[in-house]
């Protein structure tokens, strides 16, 4: 697109013209503002910010507070992504929380969309009644998942899965992500909506992909997904960057006279 903004409908143009979708997670100014820079068509700041941000052991301690501000940064990096909010754990009980928190991310973050983890159709329905654009997540749903497995391997649980994706199709998402599927599922459910999926662990077939940003980057070392693909190591560059300033200081190689400030001799002999 050139630099202009990524809209909902482009989204959903590239799948009727078989073009992958391109999303990733943000949750800072910096970092958005590379994946934004580098023509990503959409960055969802994720709850995930809870354990690769945050250091909590699960997204469920993440609160709305938490969201907005971090939504508030990507905003501030990225000009030309589309800017999805996450919506947090307990943040859509009910329809009426749900329209109300997802209002935030739009008034106070500007997030362009949310997205809304299982099958709450009730709060989907309400959110997109109300405006604002909602992209629907299946398959693992780590909020409320007690074990992380994939989702849908037989054939009943994966009609479970498909049906899902059509009830919120029908509710109004614009999208759907797929998390920890079978890529044959994905195929499946790909194939019978009009909306896009969005595949993390669920195959090449999805009309899109999203990852962790800090798990494609090295920026999170307790585990690193089946499903992701480091690209870079920066934890272990940074490591060795801070251990050689821990060095440099204490052999008293740093700072240098390049790295200090004078003043005048003659400002300095009055001192004296």
């Amino acid at each position: 697109m050139n630099g202009e903004k990524i809209t909902i409908s482009y989204i959903q143009r590239k799948k009727r013209d078989g073009k992958k979708i391109t999303m990733l997670t943000a949750y800072d100014y910096f970092l958005a503002k590379m994946v934004d820079e580098a023509g990503v068509d959409g960055i969802l700041i994720g709850d995930s910010l809870g354990m690769v941000v945050l250091g909590w052991e699960s997204t469920t301690h993440v609160t709305m507070d938490d969201m907005i501000r971090h939504a508030q940064a990507v905003k501030r990096g990225a000009k030309r992504a589309l800017l999805i909010g996450d919506m947090p754990y307990k943040s859509f009980d009910t329809a009426e929380d749900a329209v109300k928190n997802a209002a935030r991310f739009v008034k106070e973050a500007g997030c362009e969309a949310i997205k809304l983890e299982g099958e709450s159709y009730e709060a989907a329905s309400a959110i997109v009644k109300s405006g604002i654009p909602v992209l629907g997540h299946l398959g693992l749903t780590p909020q409320t998942a007690s074990e992380f497995k994939v989702q849908g391997k037989n054939a009943s649980t994966a009609k479970e899965i498909l049906e899902a994706a059509k009830r919120l199709e029908g509710v109004g998402c614009f999208g759907i992500v797929l998390e920890c599927v079978p890529s044959e599922l994905a195929e499946i459910i790909t194939s019978n909506l009009s909306i896009p999926t969005i595949g993390i662990g669920a195959g090449a077939a999805c009309d899109g992909q999203i990852l962790v940003l800090n798990d494609i980057l090295g920026l999170f070392d307790r585990f690193l997904p089946k499903f992701a693909k480091k690209y870079a190591d920066l934890g272990a560059m940074a490591k060795e960057a801070i251990s050689q300033y821990k060095q440099d200081v204490e052999s008293v190689d740093f700072p240098k006279k390049e790295n200090s400030f004078t003043m005048k001799k003659e400002e300095l002999e009055k001192i004296l």
